[in-house]
C-alpha cells in the first residue's frame, strides 16, 4: 500500500467500544461514567467530531450502555454544537434478525439510547460466510431508513473488497451513496492485498476508510520493553502475544515521538492517516482525547512512513481480525 507524499489526510474520531464493556475493558459504572463523560467533553474540545459506537457495545446487562453514554453526553450539549458531531452506530446482523426488517427494532432502540442523535448507521458486519441470502435484505432496510429520512447516512462494518463493491453498487442503484466502511488497520494488522484492493476503490468511489483498533489494543503506545499491564485477563493475554512480536517496530515509534516530541500514540495514528484512513482509537479519559487530538497538528514524513512499513511487514505476528470479517 503506497505512501503518496502531500496527500490530503484525513481527520480523526474516536470510538466507545470500551464504555459498558466489562470483560475487555473491566468497565465499572460508579467509577468510570463521570470520567468518560469529561473525555466525551475533552474531544469536542479538541476538535474530535466523528464519534463512533454500536448497538452491541457493553456487556451482559449493559449492552447498548455506549449508546446510552453518549445519547446522555450529547444531550447535555448546546443545540450548536449537537448538529456539528457526526454520531454513527452500528447494528449487528444477529441470525435471529431476519430480513429487510429485521434491524428495525434495532434501529429504533438504537435511537432511543442515542435520543436521536444519529447521523450514520452501519451493518457492523457482513452476513456472507453464515447466510448469505439476509445481506442484500438487511442492507435494503437501513437503505429504506435513509431513503426515509430517518437517518441521514450509511456505512458498513468488517467487509472486505468483493463485499464492498457489491454493496457500493447495489446501494449506488438505489441513489444511495456507501459514506464509509470500517476495517481494523493498523501497524500491528497484517499487510494484504486485500486491504491494498479495498483501499484503492475506496479512494474511487469516495467511500472514507474508518481504522478501528489504530492503536492494537494500546500496544502501539507501549515503548520497547514494556511488559502485560492490562487491567483484563483477554487484554494481558493480547499483550503476551504481541509485545515479544511488536518490539523493534516499537522501537521505532518511540525514535520517531522522540525525535519529534510527541507521543507514540500520535505516530501510529499519523502512520494510519498517511494511508488514507480517518483512525478511530478508543478513549476512556481526558489526556487520552488530548492526545489524540494533537496528532492533528503534524504529519511522518515519507521516508518515516516507508520506516514503519518495512517493520510492520517484518513482524512476526499480528493483530486477530474478527471472524467475521468477508473477502
Amino acid at each position: 500500500m503506497a505512501f503518496c507524499a502531500g496527500a490530503r489526510l484525513n481527520g480523526i474520531g474516536f470510538g466507545t467500544w470500551s464504555w459498558g464493556n466489562q470483560l475487555v475493558w473491566g468497565y465499572r459504572p460508579e467509577r468510570d461514567d463521570a470520567q468518560l463523560q469529561a473525555t466525551f467533553r475533552q474531544a469536542l474540545a479538541s476538535g474530535l467530531n466523528l464519534i463512533d459506537t454500536a448497538d452491541s457495545y457493553g456487556t451482559g446487562a449493559l449492552t447498548g450502555r455506549s449508546e446510552s453514554l453518549l445519547g446522555m453526553f450529547i444531550a447535555a450539549l448546546p443545540a450548536s454544537r449537537r448538529h456539528q458531531l457526526v454520531v454513527a452506530t452500528k447494528l449487528a446482523p444477529f441470525p435471529w434478525r431476519l430480513g429487510r426488517r429485521g434491524l428495525d427494532q434495532a434501529f429504533a432502540a438504537s435511537g432511543q439510547r442515542l435520543q436521536g442523535h444519529l447521523h450514520r448507521v452501519q451493518l457492523h458486519w457482513s452476513t456472507a460466510r453464515y447466510a448469505p441470502w439476509q445481506e442484500a435484505a438487511l442492507l435494503d432496510g437501513l437503505a429504506d431508513r435513509v431513503l426515509a429520512g430517518d437517518v441521514p447516512e450509511l456505512g458498513v462494518s468488517n467487509v472486505g473488497p468483493c463485499r464492498l463493491q457489491w454493496m457500493h453498487h447495489h446501494l449506488n442503484q438505489r441513489g444511495i451513496p456507501l459514506r464509509s466502511v470500517q476495517v481494523q488497520f493498523s501497524l500491528l494488522s497484517a499487510p494484504s492485498l486485500r486491504d491494498a484492493t479495498l483501499m484503492a476503490f475506496c479512494r474511487r468511489a469516495g467511500i472514507e476508510v474508518l481504522a478501528y483498533s489504530p492503536l492494537a489494543f494500546g500496544i502501539l503506545c507501549q515503548p520497547p520493553g514494556a511488559r502485560p499491564r492490562a487491567n483484563t485477563v483477554l487484554r494481558r493475554r493480547l499483550e503476551a502475544r504481541l509485545l515479544p512480536a511488536s518490539e523493534a517496530l516499537r522501537g521505532a515509534l518511540q525514535g520517531i515521538a522522540l525525535e519529534r516530541g510527541v507521543s507514540m500514540t500520535q505516530v501510529a495514528l499519523n502512520w494510519c492517516r498517511a494511508h488514507g484512513t480517518t483512525p478511530i482509537p478508543g478513549l476512556r479519559c481526558p489526556s487520552q482525547a488530548r492526545d489524540v487530538a494533537a496528532a492533528l497538528t503534524w504529519q511522518l514524513t515519507g521516508d518515516e512512513v516507508n520506516l514503519l512499513d518495512g517493520l510492520r511487514r517484518s513482524c512476526a505476528r499480528h493483530m486477530p481480525e474478527n471472524p467475521f470479517l468477508s473477502d
